[in-house]
């Protein structure tokens, strides 16, 4: 027996061969009767009505097939197995409902085609999705408000370059984590408008030369409007690369804090404790206490990238006029990184709503840096009427004589500054011992720095109740759009009702 025919003879004769099946056909079959089949079924629902106002089908045989659709048995094809018989899950349902229907059910496939339904069914399963991994954001939002809120005078030491850089508050950087996340909630919500467009009435291509309404379809499936162009209905694959994108940029954000939060639960750092339930032991040392929950997190949104990678790797090159690139093969990976993106908001919402931070540490380690110094320069030029640079050079120069002498910010004496002074603008300064400690205390750097998104109590009030205001626009929004497409798919299912049980 030569190559060929050995491999006939595994493979099967016809279709489907075996390892086709295998790596192929069986798992996107698995994957569609688990998170397609509902968009599938509102489609031809939805479908099916417009037939009947188009008067394109007649009452009697969209109540033939709208029985058809409710006694479907969607349990058993949720717990069906692929066999072989059927290409796909689609020609499958189409087989059953001619079986409950006889050949009037044909007709649902009148202007139709698997492209054009294959891309609305994807749009419609991938906005679910998002809305799901959207609220868990905006609920981890709502807690790092709150979070800010408790520490708006909790003082702590910012970094740059890793160093040491200028006092802050805990509120002060839990804010900017609000402002990236918000930003990555806003990206969501554009991809979810874009993704909310409807590609019914494509058909395969072309449009059809069946009088049918696009614009009914899409209302019928709560879309906020069309893909208008045919060809970009059943070509287009940005709505979906927009999404991976948005995904992939938020895990990046949140990867850094999550790193931030890791580094602070160090004894050395010892900022921050992560509460009983999200720590784990070690088996050999008794004093471990491992922040596993946020380690788990860091991995887990590296795998969150990867997922949203894939997605915009596979569409890379793809001929505008293929779409099974972007539908089988390429969907499971958008949802994976979206339901990843939703277990570690959730994850980090209990985290950070539990978890302590060492304020007297954050407090004494803050008023011992030199983090202060830069308003020790600021107060020269305005007591002593110095150029900055001037100021620069003699609070440098402060700095390095008290390091060599082993002091701590809050030990600087006004001898010491007046001493690096002489030697530097020839004389003693103007500013007095209270200035000076003024000018070294980290209460009064913060208090000071009242500018819009500076670290002042007041000026994080503010920032405070606004984005508390904006948290109660996103709910609704999101609350809204939820509600607009369930509500949808569930007058579809009372029609089908009406109509199927006349």
């Amino acid at each position: 027996m030569g190559n060929r025919e050995s491999i006939m003879e595994s493979e099967g004769k016809v279709f489907p061969g075996k390892t086709y099946t295998e790596a192929v056909l069986e798992p996107a079959y698995n994957e569609a009767k688990q998170h397609l089949l509902d968009a599938m079924m509102a489609i031809n629902k939805a479908h099916l009505v417009m037939l009947k106002e188009q008067q394109l089908i007649s009452q009697k045989e969209a109540c033939q097939i709208a029985n058809a659709l409710v006694h479907l048995d969607l349990d058993q094809l949720r717990h069906s197995s692929y066999s072989g018989e059927f290409e796909d899950l689609f020609f499958q349902v189409e087989y059953q409902l001619q079986q409950h229907a006889g050949d009037v059910a044909g007709n649902l496939h009148l202007a139709k085609s698997r492209n054009d339904m294959g891309v609305t069914i994807y749009r419609m399963v991938l906005r679910q999705k998002l809305l799901v991994t959207m609220q868990s954001g905006l609920q981890l939002r709502k807690q790092l408000l709150q979070f800010a809120e408790e520490h708006i005078h909790t003082l702590m030491i910012g970094y740059t370059h890793t160093q040491q850089a200028q006092p802050t508050t805990m509120a002060h950087y839990i804010m900017a984590v609000v402002d990236s996340l918000t930003r990555d909630i806003r990206r969501m919500t554009a991809a979810y408008n874009n993704c909310n467009r409807s590609s019914m009435g494509a058909a395969a291509l072309t449009t059809s030369g069946f009088p049918i309404d696009r614009n009914r379809v899409k209302e019928l499936l709560a879309f906020d409007e069309l893909v208008e162009n045919s060809y970009d209905a059943i070509g287009g694959a940005d709505y979906l690369g927009e999404v991976a994108a948005s995904i992939k940029l938020a895990a990046i954000n949140l990867g850094r804090v999550v790193q931030d939060l890791l580094l602070w639960c160090t004894q050395e750092f010892a900022v921050i404790k992560v509460a009983s339930p999200y720590v784990q032991i070690s088996s050999i040392m008794p004093q471990k206490r491992n922040p596993v929950s946020l380690e788990h997190m860091r991995a887990l949104l590296s795998s969150c990238v990867g997922n949203a990678d894939s997605v915009l790797a596979m569409m890379h090159n793809t001929p505008f006029g293929d779409i099974v690139d972007t539908e089988d093969d390429m969907q499971p990976y958008a949802w994976k990184s979206l339901e990843l993106m939703d277990k570690i908001y959730r994850l980090l919402t209990v985290v950070v709503g539990t978890m302590d931070v060492n304020k007297e540490v954050l407090r004494k380690r803050t008023e011992g840096s030199f983090a202060t110094v830069t308003e020790l320069a600021d107060t020269l030029v305005r007591t002593d009427k110095l150029s900055f640079r001037n100021s620069h050079h003699i609070v440098s120069s402060v700095v390095k004589r008290a390091m060599e002498e082993g002091l701590a910010a809050n030990e600087i004496t006004w001898e010491l500054v007046n001493e690096a002074a002489s030697e530097i603008i020839g004389r003693n300064l103007i500013m007095d011992r209270d200035t000076l400690a003024q000018a070294l205390d980290p209460e009064n750097f913060v208090q000071i720095r009242s500018l819009p998104g500076g670290p002042s109590p007041q000026e994080m009030i503010r920032m405070i109740q606004l984005r508390c205001h904006e948290q109660l626009s996103l709910d609704q929004w999101l609350t809204e759009s939820d509600h607009k497409s369930r509500t949808a798919l569930l007058i579809l299912d009372e029609v089908m009702r009406e109509w199927g049980n006349p």
